[in-house]
């Protein structure tokens, strides 16, 4: 399954900022995703970093206004703006945003925007009052009519030690939009993936909780593999440290009970169901108004069974033929596949992914993953150990073969 970044020439336009260090990692982290960066720097950007930066980091050379009228300087912008499949311009000041919004050509950076037809990616950074400025705003409404995308500014301490909104997105962030713009028409586009991650929650009483050690990470990893090849992913997921793919829709919740609605909710109209939480198996019989108190002598916490998810689904599915296929996962600690087949069985799965908890380079926690895919036919494929984000593209691979 290919990486949508992969071999892609992304144009890299960095402007003057303070936050020109960070269009350094920015490209570091593009060539390291297989892009092919090309950096194109204005007169005011080489005030705060060189093109010797850059390509350092890239391996290629970086442009700068000394190429636009170079001996190939009738050109350098024609051959810059036709090969990219995306411009990233990261920081983008007030400056440059004006003049793309009015189609202003004077530098190497702008005339190259105007001539491309690739998707325009802009990371805003500035004071937080020429950001709120009304010709500002007035500029990024221009360019958001004609469908540039933009991300950020965030909120914190600027360059003028005013804190309000202008510092310009985190590397990662950008890569991830950029990530998700190039996965726009991939072989599950228009495909709706529902996800399910993380642990639920089940309540004591006020403070405490029952849950498991289940880390959200093949979760969050599933999602970001489908969204990679542009399908309409919607994650559900317990938890809220991980970063959500761009382009994902987060549906947060805690219990088993909130995870079923929301399941039963989504799949209405889901392509495929890819259940990767670990679902609690009880919850306390009753919960607790106030904290109890550990002088109270209470020793027992008796127990009730949740709803079976899974069950649940499958039962709607026999009724609506919704969702099309179902994927779900066994975490178990013994018997592993013998545990895994009946599971697949009783729940009407088109493919379970068992994989041994007990082992540490692998299940909650763990970046990695040794898992075993498991269909109705008794077919079974073993995966060596590997990154939870290679199963997951192992994982959508046979999505894509049903879709």
């Amino acid at each position: 399954m290919p990486n949508p970044l992969k071999n892609q020439t992304i144009l890299l336009g960095v402007t003057g900022s303070i936050a020109a260090y960070k269009a350094a990692d920015l490209a570091s982290k593009l060539h390291q995703a297989e892009a092919i960066v090309e950096v194109v720097l204005t007169n005011s950007a080489l005030k705060f970093i060189t093109p010797l930066t850059f390509q350092s980091v890239t391996g290629r050379k970086a442009y700068t206004d000394a190429d636009l009228w170079g001996g190939e300087g009738h050109v350098t912008h024609i051959g810059l703006g036709r090969a990219a499949r995306l411009i990233v311009i990261a920081p983008a000041s007030a400056n440059t945003i004006a003049k793309l919004a009015h189609g202003i050509a004077d530098n190497l950076l702008s005339v190259t925007v105007l001539a491309s037809h690739c998707p325009l990616l802009i990371a805003p950074a500035m004071d937080a009052g020429m950001y709120d400025h009304p010709a500002t705003t007035e500029n990024i409404g221009i360019l958001k009519n004609r469908g540039a995308h933009f991300v950020g500014p965030t909120a914190g301490h600027l360059a003028s030690g005013l804190v309000g909104v202008g510092r310009m997105s985190e590397p990662q962030e950008i890569l991830n939009y950029a990530r998700w713009i190039l996965s726009t028409g991939g072989p599950l586009s228009g495909k709706k993936i529902v996800v399910t991650a993380g642990g639920t929650q089940e309540p004591i009483d006020p403070v405490r909780l029952i849950t498991n050690r289940s880390s959200g990470k093949q979760g969050f990893a599933l999602a970001q593999a489908a969204a990679d090849v542009g399908a309409d992913v919607v994650l559900i997921s317990t938890v809220t440290h991980l970063p959500v793919p761009v382009g994902a829709s987060l549906v947060k919740v805690c219990t088993a009970a909130e995870m079923h609605q929301a399941v039963l909710q989504e799949i209405q109209t889901a392509d495929i169901l890819i259940m990767a939480a670990a679902v609690a198996d009880f919850r306390p019989a009753k919960q607790a108004d106030q904290k109890i108190k550990k002088d109270s002598g209470v020793t027992t916490i008796p127990l009730e069974p949740t709803i079976d998810i899974l069950q649940a689904v499958n039962e709607y599915r026999k009724k609506t033929g919704y969702p099309r296929k179902v994927i779900g996962f066994a975490a178990e600690s013994q018997n592993l596949l013998e545990n895994a087949t009946k599971k697949l069985q009783a729940k009407g799965l088109d493919l379970i992914i068992a994989n041994d908890i007990s082992a540490s380079d692998a299940g909650f926690e763990a970046d990695t993953n040794r898992v075993t895919f498991l269909y109705p036919n008794g077919e079974q494929k073993n995966l060596s150990k590997m990154a939870k984000s290679e199963v997951s593209e192992k994982v959508i691979e046979q999505v894509i073969e049903w879709c």
